[in-house]
């Protein structure tokens, strides 16, 4: 018989550790039970549950059980308690099925599932979190793990960190340990099933922008219409298997065949692979769907086994599909294995075989470039971001079921979502709705969802695709930059002009501007520029510090430009923002590291006019020293229009004293003109930053104050001390005019 304990249960999750189901003991705990960290234990509070034991820090106490608010919740003792701890048999779940919100139970398939419970022990009545084990408690592969969590980030939006299931079914129970042979699945319609079995889509959920699609109740086929702005996407795969599937004939008669490889990219969370299923509605075929990461984690023998028994099922009678999603799991460009090997091999086969195989990917850089291969994946289709009107549209679709006030304004909603995919915008129509909720849950009138409710969630919820480059937008457009008015028409004509009216260009037979170098000393507003600019709504904003894309690897650094501008075709039209970008792309042939900032210089140039055309995209360039960039970068085709954003006058700086005062309760006895003329050598940030510290010279006085009267400004005038330096600005100044005479 095992050896059991009773202990104190403390409330002390570590961050790795929450809401996973760890218990952590003390060694000499475990060693008394006989347990090593990893091994499911089964506890007893109020009620039954079990987790899996980690060692706690040798400082922890004896007579402590370490464990977060779910377990704890889950044993009914969220106030503390006694629990028995005791060794469980180390049993495998057969099955495991749960109930959650009906959103999520919509777009998480049972694979992604599988993989968010795996290595947790689940018992009947447990609640469970989405968040994948991160403790080293299995011997899975940590990579597992990682694309779990982006896939389900993409799938749910930020609510799958605290979303909670509900365990209504486990064989055995209880205490069972989640692997990668159990089937895992959904209550009420959402299919249970067992690993490797194919699933056949006749009538399925979907929410745009999910990346598996999970079977259900029969329901009426998805149209092109739950997917908007993807239309063109939709009638080229249309086209191309609708040919292959039904009009074998033609084709014999001319004597050729077509391949029905394709390789579907855009970003995640885009509807790539609801765009697979809603074309095999319209051409009649059955979709034998994959995911890459699941198949990654498996034996290769095991993952062999799969891809085999899926190609079976599409060998079946009738049109089918097989969809493979995220397939750079399985087919890295990095490190391709005998699994890529094998998974190659299948797709020759179907292919030349007359069967279709669509892949999806987010990241097409990190694809085997051998997929590419004639006979292989032939045809590519791009999914790209949506722009302010298919956003409007996508928001129409996903807020139809909502009941919207009348002050509700999606086109405003749209314009302030930039590089928000369908994704994003289902979970920002979720919150928005959850926020409507709250509020009306005491109230007796019927519901309705506020333009307060979106505002509210905007401010929580943000882009997943451009997570790593996005430009942190602010509530400004150009008419809130004070003065500078030359500078704010070279720039609407520059970037604004290409981005809104391609047409225009086209019709007149000329190519827009390209791209913009901003000059001038710092703290004068360059960066606040490409905010307002960004603030339009008019494109996606890529934004990086050209100090970010260098790398110490041979390679990584022109790897970091080609894959920029690649995002930045995607997402068309897109403003690419390269601050600091002398020390991207300085002067060649004067760097001691190795040559690294020539090859950098090389690819940029390569990207900003090389062979394939850059359309809908400019870049803005932003520095303080012009004179360390590269010559070749100024010339017409790349950063073209050098402008200069100088320091700004009397007149600039009442301008600007009354942007940034806008907001701020002046006294009357507060002169923003003659406050404007005293300040010498001030930069537009030093302006803004006297108007703040006239603010906290109010506050100081009194945490009541209504105001900021005249005395406070004199206060923070004391405070506040310029920042430019003359000799910097008069370098500046004759840059300009030399640049402005040839």
């Amino acid at each position: 018989m095992s050896a059991t304990l009773t202990l104190t249960a403390s409330l002390r999750p570590a961050a790795l550790d929450a809401r996973r189901g760890v218990v952590r003991l003390h060694p000499e705990v475990l060693a008394a039970l006989g347990l090593r960290a990893g091994d499911p234990i089964l506890l007893t509070g109020r009620r039954g549950s079990a987790g899996i034991a980690a060692v706690a820090e040798a400082t922890a106490s004896r007579a402590l059980l370490y464990a977060d608010d779910l377990l704890l919740g889950n044993l009914g003792l969220r106030d503390g308690g006694q629990v028995t701890v005791s060794a469980a048999p180390l049993r495998a779940a057969a099955t495991v099925t749960l109930a959650g919100p009906a959103q999520i139970a919509a777009v998480v398939s049972p694979e992604m599932l599988r993989l968010a419970l795996l290595g947790k022990v689940v018992t009947v009545g447990d609640n469970v979190s989405l968040l994948p084990q991160d403790v080293s408690l299995t011997s899975l592969d940590p990579g597992v793990f990682e694309a779990a969590r982006r896939s389900l980030s993409n799938t749910v939006g930020y609510a799958w960190t605290s979303a909670l299931l509900t365990v209504v079914a486990a064989d055995p129970d209880p205490g069972a340990l989640v692997t990668m042979d159990t089937a895992v699945g959904w209550q009420h319609g959402h299919a249970t099933h067992a690993p490797g079995s194919v699933i056949t889509t006749t009538g399925w959920q979907h929410a745009p922008g999910s990346v598996i699609t999970t079977p259900a109740v029969e329901e009426s086929a998805p149209s092109l219409d739950d997917l908007p702005g993807l239309r063109a996407q939709a009638e080229q795969l249309i086209e191309l298997l609708d040919l292959g599937f039904h009009h074998g004939d033609v084709l014999a008669k001319l004597g050729t065949t077509v391949s029905l490889g394709v390789l579907v990219t855009g970003p995640a969370g885009s509807g790539k692979s609801d765009l697979v299923h809603v074309v095999a509605t319209s051409v009649q075929a059955r979709v034998v769907p994959l995911w890459a990461p699941e198949l990654a984690a498996l034996t290769n023998n095991d993952a062999a086994a799969r891809l085999r028994k899926a190609a079976g099922e599409v060998r079946a009678p009738g049109p089918a599909i097989l969809l493979v999603a995220d397939v750079e799991a399985l087919a890295p460009r990095d490190q391709p294995g005998p699994l890529s090997t094998v998974f190659r091999q299948l797709i020759g086969e179907l292919v030349r075989e007359g069967e279709a195989v669509v892949c999806t990917t987010s990241r097409p850089e990190s694809v085997d470039p051998a997929l590419h291969s004639p006979g292989l994946l032939a045809h590519e289709i791009a999914v790209p971001l949506p722009d302010a009107a298919r956003r409007r549209e996508q928001l129409t679709v996903l807020t139809r079921g909502m009941p919207l006030d009348d002050g509700v304004q999606l086109d405003e909603v749209a314009a302030r979502t930039p590089g928000f995919v369908a994704a994003d915008l289902a979970a920002l129509a979720r919150e928005a709705g959850v926020r409507a909720a709250l509020r009306h849950r005491r109230e007796a009138e019927p519901p309705s969802v506020l333009m307060a409710d979106f505002e509210a969630a905007l401010e929580v919820v943000r882009p997943t695709s451009m997570a790593e480059s996005s430009l942190e937008l602010a509530k400004v457009t150009l008419d809130d930059v004070g003065d500078m008015v030359e500078v704010k028409q070279t720039l609407t004509e520059s970037v604004l002009w290409p981005l809104s009216y391609p047409d225009a260009f086209s019709r007149l037979g000329v190519e827009p501007p390209r791209g913009v170098l901003l000059y001038g000393p710092p703290g004068c507003g360059k960066t606040f520029l490409v905010k307002a600019i960004a603030g339009t709504g008019k494109a996606n904003v890529l934004s990086v510090k050209g100090a970010e894309l260098l790398s110490k690897w041979v390679g990584e650094s022109e790897r970091a430009v080609r894959e920029l501008f690649r995002r930045a075709r995607e997402a068309a039209p897109t403003l690419v923002f390269l601050d600091e970008v002398d020390a991207l792309a300085p002067t060649r042939g004067q760097a001691t590291d190795g040559g690294t900032t020539d090859r950098v210089v090389a690819a940029l140039l390569t990207e900003l006019d090389g062979v394939e055309s850059l359309r809908n995209v400019v870049v803005i360039g932003a520095t303080n020293r012009p004179d360390l960039v590269d010559p070749a970068l100024l010339r017409p085709g790349r950063l073209e229009r050098l402008v200069f954003v100088p320091p700004p006058d009397a007149d600039a700086r009442a301008e600007i004293l009354r942007a940034a005062s806008k907001s701020v309760p002046l006294a009357a006895d507060v002169d923003l003109k003659t406050l404007a003329a005293s300040l010498d050598r001030f930069s537009a940030a030093d302006c803004t930053a006297l108007i703040r510290e006239s603010a906290l010279a109010a506050m100081r006085e009194s945490l009541e104050a209504t105001e900021v009267t005249a005395a406070h400004v004199a206060l923070a005038r004391e405070r506040v001390r310029p920042s430019l330096d003359p000799t910097q600005v008069a370098w500046l100044a004759a840059y300009a005019e030399q640049q402005q005479s040839r």
